[in-house]
């Protein structure tokens, strides 16, 4: 049933050996959203053999609920394709947020959401950062009501991006 959030959600960082959970989320999602008319990632962006490398590498997190990995996204520190104007290490990045179909609506994303924002503290950044297609105003909304503000729009390839911001307040770094 869609909208209802798991009673407990763990987030951890993805292991190696747990990238076809996260390919199996993402891939959910791609379907989902090509059905829906709005498609985002391609299936070749996210085989497991493309998405194995980050994965080892540590930068996807997974969301549990119990034993079910229930939702997934990307952590970086960098981000020199959507965010080339920054200085360097002033900022955390989040992409590729996905969610299982029957969970969306519900606390997942927060969750993952808020722990990002603890990575980007513990790393010292001053900024949490995410970008979304300009013409996903649901999306936006959602992004909005965490708590992200709209920093601007920047053309990449031939993709439109809404870019958004989380300021940290120097007292919580």
């Amino acid at each position: 049933m869609l909208g209802s959030p798991p009673v407990n959600i763990e987030i951890r960082v993805a292991k190696a050996a747990e990238a076809g959970i996260v390919q199996e989320i993402l891939a959910e999602a791609v379907s989902w959203l090509d059905e829906s008319g709005m498609p985002m990632w391609g299936m070749d962006e996210i085989k497991p053999e493309v998405i194995l490398p980050d994965v080892s590498a540590g930068l996807y997190a997974l969301a549990w609920s119990g034993p079910e990995a229930v939702g997934t996204m990307k952590f970086q520190l960098e981000d020199p394709v959507y965010w080339p104007d920054l200085g360097e290490g002033t900022s955390a990045f989040v992409h590729r947020l996905a969610v299982q179909r029957r969970f969306a609506g519900g606390d997942v994303s927060s969750a993952l959401l808020s722990w990002a924002l603890g990575e980007a503290r513990r790393h010292g950044r001053q900024t949490l950062r995410l970008d979304c297609d300009a013409g996903r105003p649901k999306l936006r909304h959602v992004y909005e009501r965490f708590g992200f503000r709209y920093h601007s729009d920047r053309k990449v390839g031939p993709y439109l991006v809404a870019r958004y911001e989380y300021p940290l307040a120097s007292r919580d770094l």
